[in-house]
């Protein structure tokens, strides 16, 4: 009676958890909406809430993992760079990392035991998780407003778009894997399809915002949005595996719980951030162009 019962509890139990999933996504699609709707400094406390919340969960699997990380430079960079990007430059970024890289080298070096590994994890949030935080704020000095929303919607539908192409496609086709010591269930099949999803996604948006605003006279062009696709597709998918990596190597499941099916920021952010780089990249390329 039980090897009847264990496939059906077990496709139930599957059930759930997708519908768990489903719902949690769907609200966090309605607040991302809103936000994106509003921008300024809704999208930017948003956004400030969204990566001191990542900080702490990377820095705590870091911990988890047995290492000593410097912690205050992390959120000390964020806490700068707003204010600073907002009313200054995105330029700011660069000496504000720089220098909190120096203390923490400085700090490390003061300990008892110094380890050079240390100093690795203690900069690794914020290359990973501050400075793709700067990035997605520093979006919010571009001009003009409907340039400013349309690269903001594209980090988003360039990550998201190319998340649930590569799960479908992967669910779908199965095959060969991606990087199975990192993450066992992703294929290359998969990786291919979230390729195609994202540059799908890049060039419906470059497209809707074009025909949508004639100040863009003609900008971005149509192979702009390939290009934005195709490596922030990459990028987003290296950052969900750099996560994978960093969970495997501390020997977690999931950065936190905040999010019921989803995990925790982190979970949900990983390819959000990397692909933030490329789009902000992306941003001075069309800013020399228009």
């Amino acid at each position: 009676m039980s090897e009847v019962m264990e496939p059906k509890e077990g496709k139930e139990k599957k059930t759930a958890s997708f519908i768990k999933r489903f719902w949690t996504g769907a609200v966090l699609l309605i607040v991302l909406g809103t936000v994106l709707y509003l921008r300024g400094w809704y999208f930017a406390v948003t956004a400030f809430i969204a990566v001191t919340i990542a900080i702490h969960e990377e820095l705590n699997a870091l911990m988890a993992g047995g290492h000593r990380p410097v912690c205050w430079t992390s959120y000390v960079a964020l806490g700068l760079a707003v204010p600073s990007m907002m009313f200054y430059s995105s330029l700011a970024m660069i000496p504000i990392l720089t220098l909190l890289c120096f203390f923490v080298i400085l700090q490390v070096m003061r300990r008892e035991n110094p380890d050079l590994v240390d100093i690795m994890v203690s900069i690794l949030p914020m290359f990973s998780v501050v400075l793709p935080g700067m990035c997605l704020i520093g979006l919010l000095d571009t001009e003009p407003l409907n340039l400013q929303a349309m690269l903001l919607v594209l980090v988003f539908a360039v990550a998201v778009g190319g998340d649930t192409f590569a799960y479908f496609v992967g669910s779908a086709v199965g095959g060969p894997k991606l990087c199975p010591h990192i993450s066992p269930n992703k294929t290359i099949a998969g990786s291919i399809g979230g390729l195609v999803g994202s540059i799908l996604c890049a060039v419906l948006v470059g497209r809707l915002f074009s025909l949508a605003n004639a100040d863009f006279l003609g900008y971005p062009p149509l192979w702009g949005d390939v290009l934005v696709g195709l490596f922030g597709g990459v990028a987003g998918q290296v950052g969900d595996l750099f996560a994978s990596m960093v969970k495997r190597h501390c020997k977690m499941k999931d950065f936190g719980k905040i999010f019921p099916g989803h995990g925790g920021m982190m979970d949900r952010m990983d390819s959000i951030f990397f692909t933030c780089i490329i789009v902000y990249s992306y941003r001075a390329l069309i800013l020399a162009l228009l």
